[in-house]
């Protein structure tokens, strides 16, 4: 038993006796029997992680503050991603799931009318929280960002920075993108603007989209002065399109991502961005799954919301 809550640093023991253990363990190149372990503790201590994508700069943040709150406590994440298609979300989840996770963590595709996965889930008594995107019509812990607060965020600064034809490069067709474009509708409103729908163009959720969404925009007339984008990397592509075209950011054209990623400030134009907090919602969405991995009751689902922030930068300095 002494040398077990070593290995495990837990438990009152002497610092001397946990030394001597470890001590000797290194010296028998242990590993611990994770196999053996979840027979007797009924866990795994492993934490499936279903992300959409792993290129995106936002997952991977994410990814790196679940880790690193679940590490301490003893659990190992596994990660899995599917591309944005529903099926192999479902595919790989069953896979999850067949390894006997402790629980799950899912920034999940599936439509509002596909409930399937997540009462299978829910039959085996498995915990699971939803991250970034929350599903209409499931009672299921949620960890997000206020959407809404994003759109208005950023067209008001638009507005306040003077713009008047503000345009929208809207994200897929995910309830967190209808979301961030209602806010950006309601701002526009509240300041007696008038919103076209010309001026919302989809701009999917990366560079090479939001490029061709705002290579479009510049066709309507009159062009845009501001526009506010899904997210950082669609306005990285949004910008390069706007230089292309001979015009400059932001004196012709003012520009407004969503994420704050790491590289944002990095830009040949620092972008002016709405933080989703990142890290805390990671960090937030393990804490909420350790809570419920550690009860042997249900309670009813929470929802946490994390408030977004604007970092404004050189694309809306005029």
């Amino acid at each position: 038993m002494t040398v077990s809550k070593a290995l495990r640093n837990q438990g009152k023991i002497s610092a001397a006796t946990r030394k001597r253990v470890l001590k000797r363990a290194k010296e028998l190149h242990y590993q611990m029997n994770w196999v053996a372990r979840s027979l007797v503790t009924r866990r795994t201590y492993t934490i499936g992680l279903l992300l959409p994508e792993f290129t995106h700069p936002f997952f991977a943040e994410i990814a790196r503050a679940i880790a690193q709150t679940l590490r301490p406590h003893g659990y190992h994440v596994i990660i899995s991603y599917f591309e944005e298609d529903p099926e192999l979300e479902r595919s790989e989840a069953d896979s999850l799931l067949a390894r006997q996770v402790d629980g799950l963590i899912i920034a999940s595709a599936q439509p509002a009318h596909c409930l399937d996965l997540f009462k299978r889930i829910q039959r085996r008594n498995v915990p699971f929280v939803l991250l970034d995107r929350p599903i209409a019509g499931l009672q299921a812990c949620f960890v997000g960002v206020d959407n809404r607060a994003i759109g208005r965020l950023a067209t008001e600064h638009l507005i306040a920075r003077g713009c008047r034809c503000i345009a929208h490069l809207r994200g897929p067709q995910l309830g967190i993108a209808a979301q961030r474009l209602e806010g950006y509708r309601r701002a526009l409103a509240k300041a007696g603007l008038r919103g076209h729908a010309r001026y919302v163009m989809g701009g999917g959720h990366g560079d090479d989209t939001g490029y061709e969404g705002m290579q479009r925009l510049l066709r309507v007339r009159p062009i845009p002065d501001g526009v506010f984008c899904y997210s950082d990397p669609v306005a990285i592509g949004a910008i390069k399109a706007i230089l292309e075209a001979g015009l400059r950011v932001p004196q012709d054209i003012s520009v407004v991502g969503a994420g704050n990623v790491h590289y944002s400030d990095q830009l040949t134009v620092p972008l002016t961005t709405v933080d989703q907090g990142t890290c805390q919602m990671g960090a937030r969405a393990a804490e909420l799954l350790l809570e419920r991995i550690g009860l042997k009751r249900s309670l009813q689902p929470k929802k946490i919301l994390i408030p977004p922030k604007l970092v404004e930068r050189e694309s809306t300095r005029r």
